[in-house]
């Protein structure tokens, strides 16, 4: 056997192996994947013995898992009871209300679950409601499920003192590809990992959106057992953060064409050019934590944990670095705050703004 045949045996081998090993978590609940996540298995066990704490707090930036654990607890507490079950979102959030709701004992029933999503109830004082927490009737659970907080909130401290708090971050890249895995096995199709890999460099790691792609190629291999990845770069597609990253790389390598013609993808799919500057600074921002981070002789997976982000965002991040010095990316930043202003003060156009930013340096040596 020669060295090239050799190669293509160890690469089947180690793609069916991966399939293999990922495959056996098939049948599994996605809680499996999270083996050490204690907050998981705690709201598990509420929920097996149903033995419930009379608040939680679900929040974090992974959204699919805030929604998942919203509806595990929903079902679990009042099922189809819809008397006994409420629900306020937003600006629909009137304390009054959720009290007088709250004060009422349920019908034919030992609980009542008021659900309150996205209220900004835990990112500003709020007394009233923090003293309502410490006081709630027995029959009484509040789910509260917010993407950002504040811990320093009284409403917040009211919560962690008599109920459960439960964080949902972004996941690392090894969870979500046994989730990916796990997903398209219970629909009978294998997936190598050069085609999952390619799925969340596409995707990133938002797992509503990773769901959402791979419904589509659920959709697209209807006729077909194996997923490879030219299915994926035909089927799924490229998401806006995922472009920023490939036009800040352009911009790095000095490739002004490709990064013009990404920021031109970009306005024609409507993203507004304030957003794709946001984007941009937010990628800079990120480089530049992780070059700091190298220097101080952290690894990727201490940075990743650090960050709040999946550690495959880490490597990219350190590929990146490698291009710019920490005074250029001071000195980006710095810029991309300038270009805000002068737009917001009606001094520069939006559009020639951002291209201006992403010309200069992008420019050739």
């Amino acid at each position: 056997m020669d060295t090239n045949e050799a190669v293509s045996v160890l690469k089947f081998y180690s793609e069916w192996y991966f399939i293999f090993i990922y495959g056996i978590l098939i049948e599994q609940p996605f809680d499996l994947f999270y083996g050490m996540r204690i907050f998981m298995k705690v709201i598990n066990q509420h929920i097996k013995e149903q033995d419930y704490m009379s608040v939680y707090l679900l929040y974090g930036e992974e959204a699919y898992l805030r929604k998942q654990y919203r509806d595990k607890l929903r079902d679990a507490i009042v099922g189809e009871d819809t008397m006994n079950y409420s629900y306020f979102e937003g600006g629909q959030c009137d304390l009054k209300e959720i009290q007088a709701i709250g004060d009422t004992l349920p019908f034919f029933s030992e609980k009542r679950l008021i659900v309150i999503e996205n209220s900004g109830f835990l990112k500003s004082s709020n007394e009233p409601l923090a003293d309502y927490i410490k006081a709630l009737p027995d029959y009484l659970i509040l789910v509260f499920v917010e993407q950002e907080i504040d811990k320093r909130n009284k409403v917040y401290k009211a919560i962690q003192s008599k109920g459960y708090v439960c964080e949902m971050k972004q996941q690392p890249t090894s969870v979500l590809m046994k989730w990916i895995v796990g997903i398209l096995g219970k629909e009978g199709k294998r997936i190598d990992r050069a085609a999952v890999e390619l799925l969340l460099a596409k995707t990133g790691a938002g797992m509503d959106l990773i769901r959402m792609e791979l419904d589509k190629l659920i959709s697209y291999c209807s006729d077909k057992a194996e997923i490879t990845s030219d299915d994926v770069e035909a089927i799924c597609t490229t998401q806006t953060v995922s472009r920023i990253f490939d036009m800040i790389t352009a911009i790095a390598t000095k490739k002004q064409k490709q990064a013009l013609e990404l920021y031109y993808d970009l306005l024609t799919l409507k993203e507004p050019p304030m957003r794709i500057l946001y984007l941009i600074v937010r990628q800079f921002n990120g480089i530049l934590q992780v070059k700091e981070a190298l220097q101080l002789g952290k690894s990727n997976a201490q940075i990743a944990s650090e960050m709040g982000v999946a550690p495959f965002i880490v490597g990219k991040y350190v590929t990146q670095a490698k291009y710019f010095s920490i005074e250029q990316l001071k000195t980006a930043l710095l810029e991309c705050a300038d270009i805000e202003e002068r737009v917001k003060m009606g001094r520069l156009e939006d559009k020639m703004g951002v291209e201006l930013m992403i010309v200069k340096y992008s420019q050739p040596l």
